[in-house]
């Protein structure tokens, strides 16, 4: 009887777990949607910004910004800090390694986490602090200042960034976006002929600053979808260990039943073989 109460404890233990990753995930839903609601949206800024940019002829502009300078790649790889998050980190952290693999480059590391993890493959990188609610626009705006002064230095030309997005709180994707050089989609006939314009400040000026603020928006929306990732992803997670723990649960119940009815055949037998021995000693 003492397994049989074994399998019995472990049954109650899974029980309570299960309860306790019922509790996670409403906390996990919770904090989704509470911050899916708290995200700012900047698209008329930025619609505006694109809009201006793109009615110029960036192509006969010379500017690290728009034109690179340097042939080498800056990866900026956005990871948590937080845990429970079902390997969404390694997939960010793996996707920037793949990059690098391919040319020269710089991996820049925004997280804790994405840092231990490039430490462990032996990379070295440039370490960004995690990604904070209350500092959102900051550290944003923090990583742009950093990105634009490096490609103005020549460190980097072209400036990419991997991410993961949340569609969902059930779906989650590895983005990879192109900060930098700044490439318009305006179509070329809707482009304005510089000379036609006097310009109080060189183009060059002009442009470098409007792609100064375009790009803090830009990183501030993969901070705000990297940060709903993280809950997302912890969802996914929880929910994937609650259908395990679902199976492992069934699989104790069916062995609790199995052996209490193994028991209780071997008492029946034992109590008949008993009752036989005592009638024969009659």
């Amino acid at each position: 009887m003492a397994f049989v109460s074994d399998v019995k404890n472990d049954i109650d233990f899974y029980k309570g777990l299960a309860n306790l990753l019922k509790v996670l995930k409403g906390i996990a839903i919770s904090q989704f949607y509470a911050f899916e609601k708290k995200i700012q949206d900047f698209e008329e800024f930025s619609a505006a910004v694109e809009e201006f940019l793109g009615r110029m002829n960036l192509r006969s502009i010379t500017h690290p910004l728009i034109n690179p300078q340097s042939s080498i790649i800056g990866v900026v790889a956005v990871t948590s800090d937080t845990g429970l998050l079902g390997g969404l980190n390694a997939q960010v952290i793996n996707a920037a390694f793949r990059e690098l693999s391919k040319q020269r480059g710089v991996l820049i590391v925004v997280g804790e986490r994405g840092k231990v993890y490039a430490r462990e493959r032996g990379v070295s990188c440039v370490y960004m602090e995690g990604v904070k609610e209350e500092y959102l626009y900051s550290q944003a705006a923090a990583l742009r200042n950093y990105l634009i002064k490096e490609v103005l230095k020549g460190t980097f030309g072209t400036v990419k960034i991997i991410y993961p997005h949340a569609y969902s709180l059930v779906s989650q994707k590895i983005e990879e976006v192109v900060l930098f050089p700044y490439t318009s989609s305006l179509d070329e006939d809707k482009r304005i002929d510089m000379a036609d314009f006097l310009w109080e400040s060189y183009a060059e000026r002009v442009v470098e600053y409007l792609v100064y603020l375009w790009s803090a928006k830009e990183i501030y929306d993969i901070f705000s979808v990297s940060r709903l990732a993280e809950f997302a992803a912890r969802f996914m997670h929880l929910e994937d260990c609650t259908h395990k723990i679902d199976e492992l649960e069934e699989k104790l119940k069916y062995k609790y039943f199995r052996l209490k009815h193994e028991l209780t055949d071997q008492s029946m037998r034992e109590l008949f073989a008993a009752r036989m021995i005592f009638d024969r000693k009659k």
